[in-house]
């Protein structure tokens, strides 16, 4: 796993597949946004005492979806509170499976390259304590991270947004190329037009840093580069 800074309260860590982020709002209150696949725990573990912080103060776990490249690892983390919309909270509790996504012709060969690196999901991956959070709630870390509801990449996709820094977690509703680093709306939708309406959304938000569920992030200026995004999707 790589950690990669991109502000001093700002981490990317990066898996072999899928991605997710460390905000830290002092030694001893750190907030993962996603948990990678299973089995991720141990890497980010370690990839926080690398910063010299400690595992032991990640305070919140929130999930911008179900799916298992961002969800996997949430079951790994004893007593952390694991927050997710209510749509998708059934998925993350393997109460039912989650619907697959809708893919265009294009889109399959990608999602079985990408798919079959993924360890399956088991019991133990189902976090002890699930919170349900809603649109427009407002979460106790970076200066107040208010939840976006981004329906689409899947029911229950949230984004969220930190004002007081200029900073957004996209989820897959956005990403980013791994080829040229293009940014461009996220693939393996549920609902395509829905998410294509969601990133529209997010353009409409005041973003200096934008963060994706994949690929690179954008470091300045990406309110204007998520509303031209938005534009070319139509």
């Amino acid at each position: 796993m790589d950690v990669i800074g991109l502000l001093p309260q700002l981490h990317l860590l990066r898996f072999a597949v899928g991605q997710a982020y460390l905000w830290r709002d002092g030694e001893d209150d750190l907030t993962l946004i996603d948990a990678g696949p299973v089995g991720s725990g141990g890497a980010i573990a370690e990839g926080i005492a690398s910063l010299g912080l400690s595992a032991h103060a990640v305070r919140r776990i929130v999930l911008t979806h179900f799916h298992e490249d961002h969800a996997g690892g949430a079951g790994e983390w004893e007593g952390v509170p694991v927050l997710v919309h209510r749509a998708d909270a059934p998925y993350v509790r393997q109460e039912r499976p989650g619907p697959p996504p809708v893919l265009e012709d294009w889109e399959r060969p990608l999602h079985a390259r990408v798919t079959q690196g993924l360890p399956p999901l088991s019991a133990a991956a189902v976090p002890a304590a699930v919170t349900e959070v809603r649109d427009g709630e407002v979460l106790p870390f970076g200066g107040g991270a208010r939840v976006v509801h981004v329906p689409g990449h899947t029911e229950g996709s949230i984004a969220l947004h930190l004002p007081a820094h200029g900073v957004l977690f996209t989820g897959d509703t956005v990403a980013a190329s791994p080829v040229d680093g293009a940014v461009m709306p996220g693939v393996f939708h549920q609902d395509r037009p829905r998410a294509l309406a969601s990133l529209r959304r997010l353009g409409e938000l005041e973003t200096e840093v934008a963060c994706f569920g994949h690929g690179d992030a954008v470091t300045a200026g990406a309110g204007a580069v998520l509303r031209a995004v938005a534009g070319r999707a139509g």
